[in-house]
């Protein structure tokens, strides 16, 4: 049986939908270079040929040389990993094995100022953006474009250490913000593995002004959408355009959507753009998760690329309503094995359900407005089902919970996916119900902590 050596950090599709999928391609054997969660140990474990773990892994070449050292070790036929922190290591450690892998533009992929220029360089639509490695250049930069802009680092994911500016005078405390934020993110193990000192690299752009006027026929999603997808011995195979609901200021992700409700035409015009842009990037054999804006009169700007799979649970949605194993896919790919993609990407779903989302409850309402009450995170004590549609259903991810009693934390806009109270799959019947179901339950979240009437928040069973 082929051998596969899944480098496990934290991020990426949850361990209980990862491995059986994994391990129906492979005897599976896992390096883990952190903690791995108890959490559904039980629906994961039995996956599991072996697990080596790490306490205190190295970082740099010293990591790269740690997984080849393993994956000599078993014979390894494949080697992959779903989390953004570890995709630059193990793209390294492919190469070196004679594997296939991400390839030399694991790095355009991974670095946002690389990617950026290499899509200026390609004319792929992006925000104007610059480079800035210290608080002068920021200042600087906020005087030579166009405002609000968005700091980043540039090595970031998940939204971590993400500030909106609006004037020079913002240059300052942003910056400082942005290094407490990048330190809270590190200590919970959301930090690049092989590229060293990166905490300095930032980047500043533009803030598109994005629009859904000209897009979708109603009302109630976000401005930007995603396009899942496999780049195969360098051929880009799109797999689906994912929806979003609206983001919680600042920039704090709370729900992806499939199927996307966008007409097929403008749907192929995003999978054109998208395509332009991981061409750019000179992938040779990973997955892809590229997000781009919409913006007023049909068009958009490419906002990042990733080298792995979207998070949380996008790669489940397309399974659920398209019928699609991205991940099964990829490692029969990383195997060399003949793989049948999708002769066009589908736009309307074929799978077992109508609709369904990734759902990230966080401390504030759907419209940002943070929590007012104090309440311990009780999750047992909610009644979900009242706050869903006729035929909708509601699943907790374990990965992704706030452990039961602790306290709800203050709601941090610069603090991305720590906001998460929780991560949940939900099902409808069709899109437009599944809308519905996911701002209701960000908005009727906090009195139903709180045990209050039903009355007191939306109502359960309304007009779609």
């Amino acid at each position: 049986m082929r051998r596969i050596l899944y480098v496990y950090v934290r991020g990426g599709a949850p361990l209980e939908y990862a491995f059986p999928r994994i391990a129906a391609c492979g005897e599976l054997h896992v390096l883990a270079l952190a903690p791995l969660p108890a959490a559904a140990r039980e629906a994961w474990l039995p996956s599991c040929t072996r697990i080596a773990e790490v306490p205190e892994p190295p970082r740099g070449e010293a990591l790269v040389e740690l997984i080849v050292e393993h994956a000599k070790a078993l014979g390894a036929d494949a080697v992959l990993t779903l989390s953004e922190f570890a995709v630059l290591a193990v793209a390294h450690a492919a190469r070196r094995l004679g594997l296939a892998g991400a390839g030399p533009g694991i790095l355009r992929a991974r670095d946002k100022r690389l990617m950026r220029e290499a899509w200026a360089a390609a004319e792929v639509p992006v925000p104007h953006f610059r480079r800035v490695d210290s608080e002068q250049e920021l200042r600087s930069a906020t005087a030579e474009l166009t405002p609000p802009l968005l700091l980043k680092p540039a090595w970031g994911a998940g939204s971590v250490a993400q500030l909106v500016l609006h004037s020079p005078e913002d240059a300052a405390p942003a910056w400082s913000q942005i290094e407490d934020a990048l330190h809270a993110g590190r200590r919970v193990g959301m930090d690049e593995l092989y590229a060293p000192d990166t905490d300095r690299d930032r980047l500043v752009e533009e803030i598109a002004q994005g629009s859904t006027a000209g897009w979708y026929e109603e009302p109630g999603y976000g401005d930007y959408v995603s396009v899942e997808g496999i780049v195969a011995r360098g051929v880009y195979h799109p797999l689906a355009v994912t929806a979003k609901l609206p983001t919680v200021p600042s920039f704090v992700e709370v729900a992806s959507t499939s199927p996307c409700v966008l007409p097929e035409p403008l749907q192929r015009r995003i999978e054109e753009v998208s395509r332009r842009a991981v061409d750019a990037l000179g992938l040779e054999t990973c997955g892809t998760h590229t997000e781009l804006k919409l913006l007023p009169d049909g068009q958009l700007v490419v906002i990042e690329t990733a080298a792995r799979f979207g998070g949380l649970l996008t790669i489940r949605q397309l399974e659920e309503v398209f019928g699609l194993d991205p991940i099964g896919l990829l490692v029969r790919e990383l195997l060399g094995e003949r793989v049948s993609y999708p002769a066009t990407m589908p736009t309307a779903g074929t799978g077992r359900v109508g609709a369904a989302a990734s759902l990230a409850v966080v401390p504030a309402d759907a419209a940002g407005v943070p929590w007012r009450t104090g309440a311990r995170w009780d999750p047992e004590a909610v009644d979900w089902l009242s706050l869903l549609s006729p035929g909708s259903t509601i699943e907790p991810v374990p990965a992704f919970a706030l452990p039961p009693g602790r306290p709800v934390p203050a709601f941090d806009p610069s603090g991305g996916s720590r906001n998460w109270l929780g991560v949940y799959l939900l099902t409808a019947v069709d899109a437009a119900t599944l809308r519905r179901d996911c701002n209701a339950v960000l908005d009727g979240l906090e009195a139903a902590l709180h045990r209050i009437p039903p009355t007191r928040y939306p109502p359960t069973h309304g007009a779609h």
